[in-house]
């Protein structure tokens, strides 16, 4: 088993509701990876791209005995189930789902590059992936902690503000131990 780790975010519609079903959608069926935990909700300014409103973003960490292309289309196809168009790049987005760190894995792939290749600088996903696994490391930059200290300590203008969402809550399926 591989411990991964799923960045969520969705900033049209209802986007809890959109939250909840990509987790429930990315767990469920053959091959679905076991969760592990799921981060608290939190709400973001975008980063980047077009005039648009705010994020809700939340961390899924999974254990998968898959190849990290298995996660990978798995995303691709909860985004679809959830309405997901691509036309504007950092543009809005019913649902948003990176693969954000797939085990020690270092890959350059164009498709799909392991570690996220902007992960270590953005608030949004390393606050609920500290908060998921304290323990957390990236691989190539060390524990998350850090890098988050290293955003949080860069962002003199607080354009990556988090606000945590303690009125919204993530479950996981039934009999999962997350």
């Amino acid at each position: 088993m591989t411990r991964a780790v799923l960045a969520l975010g969705s900033n049209m519609g209802d986007r809890m509701a959109t939250l909840q079903g990509a987790v429930d959608h990315l767990m469920a069926g053959e091959g679905a990876p076991r969760p592990v935990a799921v981060s608290p909700v939190y709400e973001t300014a975008p980063v980047g791209g077009p005039e648009q409103g705010a994020f809700l973003n939340a961390v899924l960490v999974v254990d998968t005995d898959g190849e990290p292309i298995d996660l990978l289309r798995r995303a691709q196809a909860a985004e679809r189930a959830f309405g997901r168009v691509r036309e504007v790049r950092w543009g809005p987005r019913t649902l948003d789902v990176d693969v954000i760190a797939f085990g020690e894995v270092r890959d350059d792939d164009p498709d799909l590059t392991l570690p996220h290749p902007r992960a270590h600088l953005r608030a949004f996903v390393l606050r609920p992936w500290l908060d998921a696994d304290p323990g957390a490391e990236l691989p190539g930059h060390g524990p998350v902690a850090d890098a988050l200290a290293a955003v949080v300590a860069a962002d003199t203008a607080g354009e990556q503000d988090l606000h945590r969402r303690d009125d919204l809550r993530l479950r996981l399926l039934e009999g999962s131990d997350g």
